[in-house]
C-alpha cells in the first residue's frame, strides 16, 4: 500500500500564509530537547522580528529552555493560535524547525536588536537590561504549515523569506 503525502505543493498561498504567521507572532511555543534526559520540553516564550524577518526571543539564562539551548540549539517553534470561535484545528499554525543563536550582549547586532525588540514589544521595556536576559536568533531550516483540515504544506527555509511572498 502506498504512503499517501499529505503535503501540498508550496505555493504563494503557503508562503504568504507562513510570513503573516511569522510577521504576527508575539509569542509561540519553544521546543527544546531537556539536558541529560531523553525527552523534550516545551515553553511558551515571547517573540518579534529582527530587520531580515527572522524570528528572535528575549530570554533569562535562569530559564529551563535557555540552558537546554545552551546544551543543544536544536529546537522547534509553534506559532499561531486559534481564533475566539470554531474548532482550533481550523485555524492555521505553522511549526519551525530551528538552531538558536545567543547573541553576544556587548555586540552591535545586541543593540540593534534591542532597539527594534522594544519598538515592537515596548512592555520589554522593563527587564530588557537585566544582566541574566539576552536575545535569541532562530535560524530557520524549514517548516510545516498547516492552514486548517486538508490544507498542509513542507516549507524550505528559501520559502520562508520576507521577498518570497507576492501575495
Amino acid at each position: 500500500m502506498a504512503e499517501a503525502n499529505p503535503f501540498r505543493p508550496v505555493d504563494d498561498t503557503a508562503r504568504g500564509l507562513a510570513r503573516d504567521l511569522i510577521e504576527g507572532a508575539t509569542f509561540g511555543a519553544l521546543a527544546t530537547l531537556q539536558p541529560g534526559k531523553a525527552g523534550p520540553s516545551v515553553s511558551r516564550i515571547s517573540l518579534a522580528t529582527d530587520e531580515a524577518g527572522g524570528l528572535v526571543t528575549l530570554i533569562s539564562t535562569l530559564a529551563d529552555h535557555t540552558r537546554a539551548l545552551h546544551a543543544n540549539p536544536t529546537c522547534a517553534l509553534l506559532i499561531g493560535e486559534p481564533g475566539e470561535t470554531g474548532d482550533p484545528l481550523t485555524h492555521p499554525r505553522l511549526t519551525l524547525h530551528a538552531e538558536a543563536r545567543f547573541v553576544v550582549r556587548d555586540s552591535a547586532e545586541h543593540g540593534h536588536l534591542r532597539a527594534r525588540y522594544l519598538a515592537l514589544r515596548p512592555k520589554a521595556k522593563l527587564y530588557v537590561d537585566f544582566t541574566d536576559f539576552g536575545f535569541v536568533c532562530f535560524e530557520i531550516s524549514e517548516a510545516l504549515l498547516n492552514g486548517g483540515f486538508g490544507k498542509a504544506w513542507r516549507l524550505a527555509k528559501a520559502d520562508l523569506a520576507p521577498g518570497q511572498r507576492t501575495t
